[in-house]
């Protein structure tokens, strides 16, 4: 074989896939349509967000690169909820997007192992339901002994705007036109989804004195366990916050028929994103509103292009110009770069395994938004966990699949391969059921180790994760062991924070149950001086003690149905009086437990019932 893996595609899955396959020591090829388009963020110039900032923790802690790469690329930061509980607590980075991709073409390009190529991907090398390679748009062929598809947007793409369709990318590139249909050749479920943009408009054409000026944190934060802040608060860039208006909505609610997805066009299959609709989408759904919010976030230190976050449209320019002239602060404003939505093949995602590897064709594995999912962290974590699992496979060794108490990489993978998707699928706090678990600061607790035992987390960072937990230990029995007492002294100070006075004596730990005492209340008793990430660590686990027990102990349930195994080859079609349609679902996506198969839509507790005494009379 020419290379042990093949890459298709370079934007976020793909980066994070040819990077884990080349360090942990296979010969992988990463072949895209367009170098310049590597890294690329062709949407909005973020990275992180609710839910999404905990993926590219975990990506870290797992020992990817998205987080490092926004460290090294961000023009602002900011923790989202910080004023809630740490379950929904999420950075979210503005990135630059001339940054960010220089600084991953350059760690793709000094990675050991790993070649890149410009072509496009015309179809696969497949034998006996094995791939076996690629070959390209010229008829080349390359090959290998797996293959991971990352083709984000570009299978059969159309832009859409207005009554227009254009067969392209999201930068005018040619996109992927055959690919899609050879897989459906070989057996795949091909399914059409839609996404759109915003427009992008010029910087020195907006009256900022109308908008609310959204700055970045003044405490500097990083998305990576191992690098330190690269930035000075003071240099972040500001966003802007503006709202719709009764003039925009009523612009919009006149020229709907004009909108690619109201009537533009009639040949529209793709379904556009519930979580991230249009403008028109918002105005329609939520009628009784009278006002949506937009954010005016640069998308470069370099160059003045001010992204209009919340303003996706397909309706032609001319209609465009009078909405985004009816907003405050926009009258004059400049257009650089017109809206549009994307229409685009993607596979129905319940014909992967939890280890991304497709059922049809072996050592074939697909990530990111070719499985269905939207946005570049969702993509990433995708990547990642693909570019693992092929070299893992490839290796002789067990595949690494994350659990939903895991990590919302876990959430993710498992909401894809069980229950499908309707649109593209975005990940929210609300989908994780252990979200306590799941928080943005224990990241690096919960996965470090795999990364360890995997390969991708050197010894150095491992010692630090061990040091951490040692630390944690120490400050813990510490904060047991001493004690306050009821003292005049102590009682005025309690007091004076807004606590109540002690009545008898209480260890520090105790102490720090009550919620409005932090740690350095606690070094007016005694003092103290661990690290900051230590300390919080341990105030959460002490502050939440309770409701962590909960969320263990259900997941520990959640556990127990996870080993109750399924055999491959069970016939559904043997199982009598159970539902037809759950019977349908559960050969579709065939679980590889009874607890995936409790999660799986249209399946229901009688029937797994059933399921479960069949398996124990026919397969003990």
């Amino acid at each position: 074989m020419e290379y042990e893996i093949i890459v298709v595609g370079g934007g976020h899955a793909g980066c994070e896939a040819s990077l884990a396959a080349a360090r942990l020591g296979h010969k992988t090829l990463l072949v895209t349509g367009n170098f310049k388009n590597i890294a690329d963020m062709p949407c909005n110039p973020s990275i992180g967000g609710s839910a999404k900032g905990i993926v590219v923790r975990e990506i870290d802690a797992l020992g990817g690169e998205m987080g490092k790469n926004a460290d090294r690329s961000l023009i602002q930061m900011k923790m989202l909820n910080y004023k809630k509980g740490p379950a929904v607590q999420a950075l979210r980075a503005q990135g630059d997007k001339i940054i960010y991709p220089k600084n991953m073409i350059n760690t793709l390009n000094s990675t050991e192992n790993l070649t890149l190529k410009e072509a496009i991907v015309e179809d696969l090398i497949v034998e006996n339901n094995k791939v076996g390679g690629v070959i390209l748009e010229d008829g080349t062929k390359i090959t290998s002994n797996a293959v991971i598809l990352t083709t984000g947007t570009y299978l059969k793409a159309d832009i859409l705007v207005g009554d227009t369709r254009r067969r392209e990318g999201p930068h005018g590139e040619k996109p992927s036109n055959h690919l899609s249909e050879h897989l459906e050749q070989l057996g795949f479920q091909i399914i059409r989804l839609k996404t759109g943009t915003p427009p992008r408009i010029a910087k020195n054409s907006i009256d900022f004195s109308k908008t609310k000026e959204e700055k970045g944190d003044d405490i500097p934060r990083t998305f990576s366990f191992d690098l330190d802040p690269f930035y000075k608060v003071e240099d972040q860039v500001s966003c802007h916050l503006i709202y719709t208006n009764d003039t925009t909505h009523e612009i919009i609610r006149e020229n709907l028929h004009k909108a690619s997805m109201y009537g533009g066009l009639n040949d529209i299959k793709g379904v556009g994103p519930r979580y991230c609709p249009s403008i028109e989408d918002k105005v329609v759904r939520f009628h009784e509103k009278e006002r949506h919010q937009l954010f005016l976030e640069p998308e470069s230190r370099y160059y003045d292009d001010i992204y209009l976050q919340g303003f996706s449209t397909s309706m032609p320019h001319d209609i465009q110009d009078l909405m985004v002239h009816s907003l405050e602060g926009l009258e004059n404003a400049e257009i650089l770069k017109y809206a549009y939505a994307i229409e685009y093949d993607a596979l129905y995602p319940t014909q992967l395994k939890q280890t991304l590897e497709t059922k049809l064709i072996e050592n074939l594995y697909t990530a990111g938004q070719i499985n269905g999912t939207s946005g570049y962290e969702e993509a990433a974590c995708q990547g990642l966990i693909a570019g693992i699992n092929a070299s893992l496979k490839l290796s002789g060794k067990e595949p690494f699949i994350l659990k939903r108490n895991d990590a919302y990489i876990g959430v993710l993978i498992d909401d894809l391969v069980t229950k499908g998707v309707r649109d593209p699928y975005r990940l929210l706090t609300s989908r994780a059921e252990y979200r306590l678990l799941l928080r943005h600061d224990n990241a690096d607790l919960r996965l470090r180790e795999y990364g360890y035992q995997i390969g991708l987390i050197d010894e150095n960072k491992y010692k630090r994760l061990q040091n951490k937990k040692q630390q944690m230990k120490e400050l813990e029995e510490f904060l047991k062991e001493h004690k306050v007492t009821p003292v005049k002294e102590v009682n005025e100070y309690l007091e004076q924070i807004g606590s109540s006075a002690l009545k008898d004596g209480i260890t520090l730990f105790d102490l720090l149950k009550r919620p409005e005492i932090n740690m350095e209340h606690l070094r007016h008793f005694i003092e103290f001086h661990y690290a900051e990430e230590v300390e919080e660590q341990v105030s959460i686990q002490i502050k939440y003690e309770g409701y962590i027990a909960k969320a263990r102990k259900e997941a520990e349930k959640m556990l127990k149905l996870e080993d109750k195994k399924i055999p491959e080859d069970i016939n559904y079609d043997d199982i009598k009086n159970i539902a037809s349609e759950a019977r349908q679902k559960l050969k579709e996506v065939n679980p590889t437990s009874i607890g995936q198969a409790l999660r799986i839509s249209g399946v229901n507790p009688a029937d797994i019932s059933i399921l479960m005494v069949y398996l124990k009379k026919e397969h003990k």
